[in-house]
């Protein structure tokens, strides 16, 4: 797929979702940027990137540990997304945050000068997600660290039918190879290439629980990556596509509702 046409479709995509995002995603992915939190050690004073920061779940959970001279800039290629987050930092009176509309593989942002570098669930959708690593390396510190989380492999993720199932319809190409870095060693060897060193790799299973059929339509259509190709659908269509992906969710099945098994895989670099 053509590298800018990608990066289109992520950015009205994600515009297209920014309302739903949180409310669908939420406590889904929670235990992965939690984690990511928890392996990132923030310090007081440090100044924090977090690039395709998205309405800020990341960001302003590391601004709980910063101190009053710390400092985060949050990135995302949704305007929607920036605009929502940096709407929130206001709300809060949080003068220590910026938010900035930036393609994570070209950061307009001076090399050496963060100390943390972070990327929650957003390398599987970048046109090249090694050259974004190389970024985050050149914006780092000597010493500073770089952390990644991304969806696991795709058989450890109940949902994963997702893509083809839209694909079918219309040729989205909405991330090709998606669940590429989830597999063994890849984001390792990423790390690795991008120029980091003492890589550490943490891989987690979890459950996306839904409470009813619509929960679940919305977290996958509304909420999710699709978002720009599912609403270019005809109804007669939508009600197919709906059709289908609960279909690929049966085995899930619990009640009325659906607990959908998940992975996550997690990496930590040194400059």
């Amino acid at each position: 797929m053509d590298p800018k046409l990608q990066r289109r479709v992520q950015r009205y995509g994600w515009d297209r979702a920014s309302a739903y995002y949180e409310a669908f995603w939420q406590k889904q992915l929670k235990p992965a940027q939690d984690l990511l939190l928890q392996l990132a050690a923030i310090q007081p004073e440090d100044r924090v990137l977090d690039i395709a920061s998205g309405t800020g779940l990341v960001s302003f959970g590391a601004l709980e540990k910063l101190g009053p001279n710390g400092f985060l800039l949050g990135t995302d290629i949704s305007e929607k997304m920036v605009q929502l987050a940096a709407s929130l930092a206001a709300q809060r009176k949080e003068d220590r945050a910026q938010f900035r509309w930036m393609d994570a593989e070209d950061l307009q942002l001076e090399s050496l000068s963060f100390d943390v570098a972070l990327c929650a669930l957003g390398l599987m959708y970048f046109p090249d997600p090694q050259k974004a690593l190389k970024e985050m390396r050149r914006v780092l510190k000597p010493g500073g660290h770089a952390l990644a989380a991304v969806w696991g492999q795709r058989e450890h993720c109940g949902w994963s039918e997702i893509f083809e199932i839209v694909d079918r319809h219309v040729a989205s190409e909405v991330c090709p190879m998606f669940f590429n870095l989830g597999n063994p060693k890849m984001l390792e060897l990423s790390f690795m290439s991008a120029g980091f060193t003492e890589i550490q790799v943490t891989r987690i299973s979890s459950i996306l629980s839904y409470r009813n059929d619509q929960e679940a339509l919305g977290a996958a259509f509304d909420g999710g990556p699709v978002a720009l190709a599912y609403h270019k659908f005809s109804l007669p269509v939508r009600d197919q596509v709906h059709e289908a992906y609960l279909d690929s969710l049966a085995p899930f099945k619990q009640g009325a509702g659906y607990e959908v098994p998940g992975e996550f895989v997690l990496a930590k670099g040194t400059a």
